[in-house]
């Protein structure tokens, strides 16, 4: 069995993580390392007043005066992505950093993997991050499970459940 933990808008969590005054507010993050700088990730304040991801930060702001635009932090990436690494590393002894605020944790037993992911997305959200976890039989199953998952959410037959997937859900990543 496998597991996923995914920290849904990464790169703005790790952002904001040390700026709690600005969680109400319209918060969007541009990457300042690209030539030419465009929202990459927003807050739901920001989505509410017609923000969008590709928007150059002077369109972002000319649909909401009040949109704090953020830089991407790559400091506060690593250690966000230690903390989700030691989280995971709770569960089982094989565990891989498989993308940015995304961990693939594969268990030998398969007794109380709800229960036990329960407690590691209840840790971090006491850490003030927000988590996600899917569990399935094949790693992309886990992986797609996590991103629909509120907070947990186990497939027990993947095809099944792949099935029933709009094709917008399948190109995640």
């Amino acid at each position: 069995m496998f597991a996923t933990i995914y920290l849904p808008d990464f790169y703005l969590q790790a952002a904001l993580r040390h700026q709690p005054e600005l969680r109400g507010k319209p918060v969007a993050l541009i990457d300042d390392q690209e030539k030419k700088a465009a929202i990459i990730q927003l807050n739901a304040a920001a989505e509410q007043t017609g923000v969008r991801c590709g928007m150059t930060p002077s369109q972002g702001l000319a649909r909401c005066l009040q949109l704090v635009v953020k830089t991407r932090i790559s400091s506060q990436e690593k250690l966000l992505q230690e903390i989700l690494l030691h989280f995971a590393g709770t569960l089982a002894p094989y565990v891989e950093a498989t993308g940015a605020g995304i961990s693939t944790i594969q268990f030998t037993h398969t007794n109380n993997l709800i229960q036990e992911m329960a407690r590691v997305i209840a840790q971090l959200t006491d850490a003030e991050i927000v988590a996600q976890a899917g569990i399935a039989s094949t790693p992309d199953a886990s992986f797609l499970a996590a991103h629909l998952a509120k907070p947990v959410l186990q497939i027990g037959d993947a095809s099944e459940f792949l099935a029933t997937l709009p094709i917008e859900t399948l190109t995640i990543g």
